[in-house]
């Protein structure tokens, strides 16, 4: 699972390519401990998450707007597997709509994201994240 015991495991489900390399980049700046696992889209993510039981990451990053299966989606089901039940999972997006923050709290997700413009916006609010993890 982690590679040394002071390393954090993030999984990040997210289509968008260059969301990915921006996650990454303002991870760097939180905290090199934490490695990043990323799923393309909502199935990709399950089956990860099927195919290994033990796959327990410290937290969950997840889309909302993707293709196949959105984020609402993959959130209703990941949150039927007994050892992802306790992962904080955040939702993200680029757009804010009051009834989807409300929907995806109410399926159990922790908190929503509002993507950030710029890399050093986006680490400040992953500090803020990891600070509560």
């Amino acid at each position: 699972m982690n590679k040394a015991s002071n390393q954090k495991l993030w999984f990040v489900i997210d289509d968008d390519q260059d969301d990915q390399e921006i996650f990454t980049i303002a991870v760097e700046k939180v905290d090199r401990d934490i490695e990043c696992t990323f799923a393309n889209d909502g199935v990709h993510a399950l089956d990860r998450v099927r195919s290994d039981r033990f796959f327990q990451p410290e937290c969950i990053f997840l889309d909302v707007n993707m293709p196949r299966m959105n984020g609402i989606e993959c959130l209703e089901i990941l949150r039927t597997f007994d050892h992802l039940r306790h992962v904080p999972i955040y939702m993200c997006s680029t757009s804010s709509d009051s009834k989807i923050i409300q929907k995806i709290k109410d399926l159990g997700a922790r908190d929503f994201i509002v993507k950030p413009s710029t890399i050093e916006e986006f680490a400040n609010v992953l500090r803020v994240v990891n600070r509560t993890l």
